[in-house]
């Protein structure tokens, strides 16, 4: 075994659950005396070790994500073997959804009709609006749970019931552990609305991978690749999820939806989209806040200004697609709506129902109150208040002014003054 010295694994935050310093004190214990590189994250070991042979498009997908980790990021051991069972247990998942189709192709036959697909800048209220529509037993959502253990769920489902449920809640309370910043930057349970990434992540062509690592060369790659064998294959893995269900549509919400609307409407060319737009400058530092929190499990070293860079020129590109979008016309005004995120937040249900007109859909009473008890029980979505400084990550909101001036005048968004430390 190599004895050369290991960089340290970061120091933990205040806050860190006991169990996780235990945890991460022994797995520090046994970094010290392994070979750095071990375990070996390859794209041959996942796929060995899921048991699967995968085609083209993921096979590619996971050679350039598992080598721009090896040259990229500095993962720690515990956060190689983290890797190595999120990767395998991917590769079993897609294997388990094309093994679905082929038992019953009776899911294969039945469409995915006019889904809405929920996107903007992140942090902008994309995840409350969809939390809100989970509330409506005629609208689909996945589900968390769903995209750790792919099954349909039943309008009378009980998560109470559901063995895929407690587990999915054992090992979010285990990352909430390693992660306490995560549950008041992302309140979720086993039962909550997914995104899309993270059912794209199981060909491994996903930017969900680009917020927990840094991998800079693998997200280049999947720009230039294109997004449609992942939707190819998202649609395959909604049918799975919808069959017996008889709901009326799915409600899909990823950001990153922004990047791949060309591969969207090319699998789903009835789509309906739903934007909402909130002042930029106040998402960046949420935005660069969460990878920070979503990374320091893993990675040895983390480089907060390098991730404000990152979120901030990403997010530049992105608010110039959803003005060419909407200029577009590529999605006729009735499938198409534009929301502000003040509008959302100040009044949901009565936004939520306007979204249901433009569509010429009906918000039953049941799910507007449903949705009503949710936001009565859950103030503020259930968000805290994190506060960090917009500096920490190098954001300086008066120079991101003029790069967000067209996004902003185009859609008729009101700069918001911003303090200097900012709410998540």
């Amino acid at each position: 075994m190599s004895t050369a010295p290991v960089p340290p694994i970061p120091a933990l935050r205040r806050g860190k659950s006991l169990s996780f310093r235990a945890l991460s004190a022994g797995f520090g214990a046994v970094e010290a005396v392994v070979p750095r590189r071990w375990p070996a994250v390859t794209a041959e070991g996942i796929a060995r070790a899921a048991g699967v042979s995968l085609d083209g498009a993921a096979r590619e997908g996971l050679a350039r994500l598992t080598g721009a980790m090896a040259r990229e990021t500095h993962l720690s051991l515990f956060g190689r073997v983290s890797v190595r069972y999120d990767l395998t247990r991917l590769a079993r998942n897609a294997a388990l959804i094309e093994r679905m189709h082929e038992e019953t192709p009776a899911i294969g036959a039945a469409p995915v009709s006019a889904p809405v697909f929920i996107m903007g800048l992140p942090r902008s209220g994309t995840s409350f609006l969809h939390t809100l529509l989970g509330y409506d037993p005629d609208v689909m959502v996945p589900r968390v749970w769903q995209t750790l253990y792919p099954a349909p769920r039943p309008r009378d489902f009980d998560k109470r019931a559901s063995a895929a449920a407690r587990r999915t809640d054992r090992q979010l309370d285990i990352f909430a552990g390693m992660a306490p910043d995560f549950p008041a930057i992302h309140p979720i349970d086993a039962d909550s609305p997914q995104e899309c990434s993270e059912i794209t992540a199981h060909v491994f062509q996903s930017l969900r991978f680009d917020t927990t690592f840094r991998v800079p060369s693998y997200t280049k790659w999947l720009d230039g690749f294109g997004h449609d064998a992942a939707f190819a294959f998202h649609k395959r893995y909604l049918q799975a999820l919808q069959h017996g269900v008889g709901a009326k549509f799915w409600a899909l919400k990823c950001p990153d939806h922004t990047f791949s609307i060309p591969a969207i409407l090319a699998t789903y060319p009835d789509a309906r989209f739903v934007v909402v737009h909130r002042d930029p400058v106040h998402v960046f530092a949420s935005v660069a806040h969460m990878t920070e929190v979503l990374r320091a499990p893993f990675l040895r070293a983390i480089d907060t200004v390098e991730i404000g860079r990152q979120v901030t020129e990403r997010w530049i590109e992105g608010a110039k697609l959803l003005v060419a979008f909407d200029r577009s016309g590529v999605v006729p005004p009735e499938r198409l709506i534009n929301l502000r995120y003040e509008d959302l937040t100040g009044d949901p249900v009565a936004t939520v129902d306007r979204v249901y007109r433009h569509f010429g859909e009906a918000l039953s009473p049941a799910a507007a109150a449903a949705m009503r008890a949710h936001l009565a029980a859950a103030p503020r979505g259930g968000y805290g208040s994190n506060r960090y400084q917009m500096a920490d990550f190098g954001i300086n909101p008066e120079r991101l002014r003029p790069d967000f001036a067209p996004y902003m005048d185009y859609f008729g968004i009101n700069p918001n003054a911003v303090p200097g430390r900012v709410p998540a």
